[in-house]
């Protein structure tokens, strides 16, 4: 037996559980909505419309000489329909109004590029035209390419190009009504002039404010690139603290074994003779790698190895620095391999100092967790956190440097209540790169 369906063979809807009641009591011949059924009506048809419009604004935008010539194209069009449309009253010569209504429009297409020609070109036809012609009208619509063009010369040009393009407008806007009524070329040219020194003053700023970003984004980028180098520093200065240590107490338990042994077994004498030489070779060479690492005035690192298990003194430190600090050690504590020990602590560290720069007045909540062949440690606060978003970048960074470097996970981000989250996880056995 077939299954049921709604509306007719191979009809589909969409639907809630709880409006099947009404779909099943509805009338459902009518065509499904999102079916080709439906192209043809009018509110779908404005989708692609809109599309194809966005797509033309954004070629002329890529394009401008493309808009430009448009443009042009289009007032040649209109000054001409007037030109030999409105014979009753424009009653001059043809031969003068079609030079000269396509000395006015067709050069605006080059009105970006060449203003200070385009505009000289404009108003001298503009200006020739009423000089021949007076006192015979002229076209009205061929004040719109006038004003354009001096709206151009001020919005495109450079150094003195506005002002002589401002200039010859004015001449010509007096020409064409006279020096009696020199307020109304004044008001039109002028205010026309006016708005294109505007915009382009707007431009101007958006440009220098747009650079000025650009520059803002490559120091940050360069002072990350920096903190992120410092940060390798000092990991391979706390690295050879402890790969020194453990290549000194081989040394030296090497060493031991071979003065006990005496004369016997000459072979494993020479074995443990070869670890002393190479080990002490490795420490040389591991103390000339820090000497170039170690930047001028930086002096040798007297105090104890840091260790997650100075956690609570490292809490202690900063609420005396005037934060509410809260810990909790989840767990079992285990020891741990001194890189990832160091690693912990600094991580909690430099979060906590994250806190007391950019949090403002908030509570830090400190959680180390021990269990799943990881340690976790979780630093959280109710601060309003960096104003710009990433003044904690560079802090980050070094955090993800030690995490990477053991092979573990690093969560940093805003909080569901508001504040400020890291969250690193780091697993205690495996070490890699």
């Amino acid at each position: 037996m077939s299954e049921p369906t709604l509306g007719g063979e191979a009809e589909y809807f969409v639907c809630l559980d709880a409006d099947l009641r009404v779909c099943l009591a509805a009338d459902l011949s009518s065509p499904p909505i999102c079916r080709a059924a439906d192209d043809d009506r009018p509110a779908l048809r404005y989708v692609p419309r809109m599309t194809r419009a966005r797509a033309i604004v954004r070629v002329f935008r890529v394009h401008p000489f493309a808009s430009d010539a448009l443009l042009a194209f289009v007032l040649a069009v209109l000054v001409l329909f007037e030109v030999f449309t409105s014979g009753d009253y424009l009653t001059g010569s043809k031969w003068i109004y079609v030079p000269a209504a396509l000395l006015m429009t067709v050069p605006l297409a080059w009105r970006r590029r060449a203003p200070l020609v385009v505009v000289a070109l404009v108003m001298g036809a503009f200006a020739a035209q009423s000089l021949i012609l007076d006192p015979t009208p002229t076209p009205d619509v061929e004040l719109v390419p006038a004003l354009l063009a001096t709206y151009s010369v001020a919005a495109h040009g450079e150094g003195w190009v506005p002002f002589v393009g401002g200039g010859l407008s004015l001449v010509a806007g007096l020409i064409w009504l006279g020096v009696d009524d020199f307020l109304l070329p004044t008001v039109i040219f002028g205010g026309a002039w006016l708005a294109g020194r505007l915009v382009q003053k707007r431009q101007l700023y958006a440009q220098a404010f747009a650079e000025r970003a650009r520059v803002l984004e490559r120091e940050r980028d360069a002072n990350a690139r920096v903190a992120v180098a410092e940060e390798r520093v000092r990991i391979a200065r706390e690295m050879h603290d402890v790969v020194g240590h453990g290549v000194s107490v081989m040394v030296v338990q090497a060493g031991a074994e071979r003065l006990a042994l005496g004369e016997e077994r000459p072979t494993t004498r020479e074995a443990l003779l070869a670890i002393e030489r190479t080990g002490r070779e490795a420490l040389a060479e591991m103390s000339r790698l820090l000497g170039i690492l170690r930047t001028e005035g930086d002096g040798l690192a007297l105090a104890p190895r840091p260790s997650l298990a100075q956690v609570d003194a490292l809490v202690k430190t900063v609420q005396d620095a005037g934060l509410p600090v809260d810990l909790h050690i989840e767990g079992e504590q285990i020891a741990l391999s001194p890189g990832v020990d160091v690693s912990a602590y600094r991580i909690v560290q430099e979060a906590l100092t994250n806190v007391v720069k950019h949090a403002g007045p908030a509570q830090a909540h400190v959680v180390v967790r021990y269990g799943g062949g990881e340690v976790e440690v979780e630093v959280t606060d109710d601060g309003h956190g960096p104003v710009d978003g990433h003044a904690a970048g560079y802090g980050l960074a070094g955090m993800r440097e030690r995490v990477e470097l053991h092979g573990g996970t690093l969560e940093a981000g805003k909080g569901n209540g508001g504040g400020f989250t890291v969250k690193a996880r780091l697993p205690l056995d495996v070490v890699t790169r």
